[in-house]
């Protein structure tokens, strides 16, 4: 096997090892010497390269070979071994906080607890629901961490799905790549984004101008990060920190107007009036509602593994990712619980289920009146929300990179690539497209039913990853581990996915069956496009293959701007592998 001339400006072809997948990741050119210094590199199981055809040039010592050209391997077991991005490692602790905590502390806290105290109908189980959902994070979290800290590359669930669930060939592949793909957007913050515009605007918002308002914050994100790559990161750090700051401000805010009651805003809080025994007054306990409330707080929530997906471009990755990680859960956690409280203490119960997404605008209104509290402080929230669109744009458009350079995605080539402003512009457009046909979709609450849409088929991906963590334990013992979860929370993880799935055929009182299958839609939207994957992958990898007569084989290439991705060639059956050039 010969190693590709770096000068040389048309992509080279170089025969990959033929083992039963391949790696969500390659290393670049550049991080051969990281991967041999790993400290995960002891326990990495090498490739089989004897049925590879060699040029004179090539080594006739296998471990040689793999020390020269490992940066072309594409074996799924490489990806123990850490990989730097062609745009190098630019995110330090404190970006990758940010990154996290950004994703977190996005819409959710300003727009959802009214759609969920609604549906639970009391205090007390929104309160109890807020805590439940941080430590069910704790347990998501702790499993992304084993998998992250032991799979130290970019692609989050791709990576980890792929080297566990290696049979049926290509099925993980192909499942993760059509979630990211159709069900990856970020349309409900853009939406979040043009409602608090609007209502600071102290105007009746058209459905066109929403979505003029959330499209034009789209387009303006991705133009920044395909084009401006620093500056990306530098707009989105100082919009995490000024949402720290917001959240802190809404506490002592809330203090601030029961405790010392201000002439500004309304001076009546009936909330303060409930007393604890009426916290559970108008409770619904039926667990599919409580469900629905669950997939919205677990939104509130979702982001923990928003650095796993970016792992190639962070510096001393496994100690960052164990640290951040847990401090931004512990943060998230805190300032949810008092932003509720602060809610509960300001605006009364009845206007907090009326509320629709703009409870926080609210309680504004409420404390500093008409003037500051429905102008200045509502755009914060927008702020706020452009920051969460920000940081999942970022980190899911190199989600989307690592699928593309796996080729299973159209026009591989020029999404996987870097050019031709040193940033994912090709990922970015294919992120920015369903997100915008999202936007552009005329539905009622488009927010709701998107949180829903992107929590129900989750849980089947966290199911299997729980799983394969504990195959993994079983199965490959050898594996190095810097952080282990509690086998119990991955337990308890996995039972709660088999409730939330199930949950939505639950019946209720004094619903009939045709509006209750109305409200639960997005159980049968998510599960279709699940069902869709699986027959994709089998339509194209198993049938055409079958009738045509033909393998799938995967081959490396390495683009001209360094990066290195996957071919997937037909190859007769019954041929001998060959090295191949493009096609």
């Amino acid at each position: 096997m010969t190693s590709p001339s770096p000068s040389t400006s048309a992509p080279t072809t170089v025969r990959a090892p033929l083992l039963q997948s391949s790696s969500s990741s390659s290393t670049s050119s550049s991080s051969s010497a990281t991967a041999s210094g790993s400290s995960g590199s002891s326990s990495t199981a090498h490739a089989d390269y004897s049925s590879i055809p060699r040029s004179r040039g090539s080594l006739s010592n296998l471990e040689a070979s793999h020390e020269s050209v490992g940066w072309l391997d594409r074996s799924v077991e490489n990806d123990v071994l850490p990989e730097t991005a062609v745009l190098g490692r630019n995110l330090g602790w404190s970006s990758a906080y940010i990154l996290i905590i950004s994703r977190v502390i996005g819409s959710g806290i300003f727009a959802t607890p009214g759609a969920i105290v609604r549906s639970v109908g009391s205090i007390g189980i929104t309160l109890v629901l807020w805590v439940a959902g941080a430590l069910v994070s704790w347990f998501g979290m702790a499993i992304s961490l084993e998998y992250g800290c032991m799979l130290p590359r970019s692609g989050g669930d791709k990576v980890y799905l792929e080297f566990t669930y290696r049979r049926p060939r290509f099925l993980a592949s192909v499942l993760i790549a059509v979630q990211s793909v159709l069900l990856g957007f970020t349309a409900s913050n853009c939406i979040v984004f043009a409602e608090y515009v609007l209502f600071a605007l102290d105007r009746e918002p058209t459905k066109f101008e929403l979505k003029v308002l959330a499209a034009g914050l789209l387009t303006a994100i991705i133009l920044v990060h395909s084009c401006f790559l620093k500056t990306g990161i530098f707009i989105q750090n100082v919009l995490g920190w000024v949402k720290i700051a917001l959240v802190i401000f809404m506490v002592f805010t809330s203090l601030f107007a029961v405790l010392l009651r201000p002439k500004t805003g309304t001076n009546e809080y009936p909330a303060m009036k409930v007393k604890r025994d009426s916290l559970w007054d108008g409770s619904v306990w039926n667990w599919g509602v409580i469900s629905t409330a669950l997939f919205k707080v677990f939104y509130s929530y979702a982001g923990l593994h928003n650095v796993n997906n970016v792992l190639n471009e962070v510096k001393n990755p496994v100690k960052t990712l164990k640290s951040a990680a847990s401090v931004a859960l512990l943060t998230a956690c805190i300032l949810y619980l008092l932003v509720n409280v602060a809610y509960f203490l300001v605006v009364p119960i009845d206007e907090i289920k009326d509320s629709g997404e703009l409870i926080a605008a609210l309680f504004f209104e409420r404390v500093f009146g008409a003037h500051v509290g429905k102008v200045l402080l509502p755009i914060a929230i927008a702020i706020s929300a452009a920051g969460n669109v920000m940081v999942v744009t970022f980190s899911h458009a190199r989600m989307i990179q690592e699928i593309a350079r796996q080729g299973f995605l159209p026009f591989s080539r020029i999404i996987s690539s870097s050019k031709p402003f040193g940033a994912p512009m090709g990922a970015l457009v294919t992120h920015f497209v369903p997100s915008l046909l999202v936007i552009c979709i005329p539905a009622g609450n488009i927010y709701s039913f998107i949180l829903d849409v992107e929590g129900y088929p989750a849980q089947f991906y966290a199911l299997a990853g729980s799983f394969g963590l504990i195959w993994l334990r079983y199965r490959r013992p050898d594996l190095h581990r810097p952080y282990k979860a509690y086998l119990s929370a991955v337990w308890l993880r996995i039972a709660l996915s088999v409730a939330l799935l199930i949950a939505p055929f639950v019946p209720r009182k004094s619903v009939d069956w045709k509006q209750h299958l109305s409200d639960v839609s997005y159980a049968f939207v998510g599960t279709a496009i699940l069902l869709f994957g699986v027959g994709y992958w089998y339509i194209w990898t198993v049938l055409i293959p079958r009738w045509k007569d033909y393998s799938l084989e995967e081959a490396a290439e390495v683009l001209d701007d360094g990066t290195t991705i996957t071919k997937l060639v037909k190859v007769p059956r019954g041929s001998k592998p060959v090295p191949t050039t493009d096609e």
